[in-house]
């Protein structure tokens, strides 16, 4: 396997439903880490993307949270409906995607 050009994790965290901070996984962080599977092999783009789920990256309450180094890029929010144009404009063109990125004060 070559080294990706970049690297997405995804939260998949779960707490109990009551718990004060959420979790990723309450908002839908599977079908998110599912939808980014799928358009990884849809695009074939194994050599360069590498697509990684992952423990707690902070801001649990803004889920679903996606981190794409090496640019180091927050997304929070996300849905399997954004995963096309993270792929598009960040991962495949190096634009990240403004609205979705999580503000310098959270993270």
């Amino acid at each position: 396997m070559a080294k990706p050009q970049r690297h997405v994790f995804i939260c998949t965290q779960n707490r109990p439903p009551e718990h004060p901070r959420g979790s990723c996984a309450a908002k839908g962080s599977s079908a998110v880490l599912q939808a980014f599977w799928a358009e990884l092999q849809k695009r074939q783009a194994y050599e360069k993307i590498a697509v990684t789920y992952s423990g707690c990256l902070g801001p649990c309450d803004l889920g679903a949270n996606v981190l794409v180094y090496p640019e180091r890029v927050l997304y929070r929010g996300v849905t399997p409906a954004d995963v096309d144009e993270i792929f598009t404009s960040h991962l495949e063109g190096g634009t990240p995607v403004e609205r979705l990125i999580a503000a310098d004060a959270i993270w």
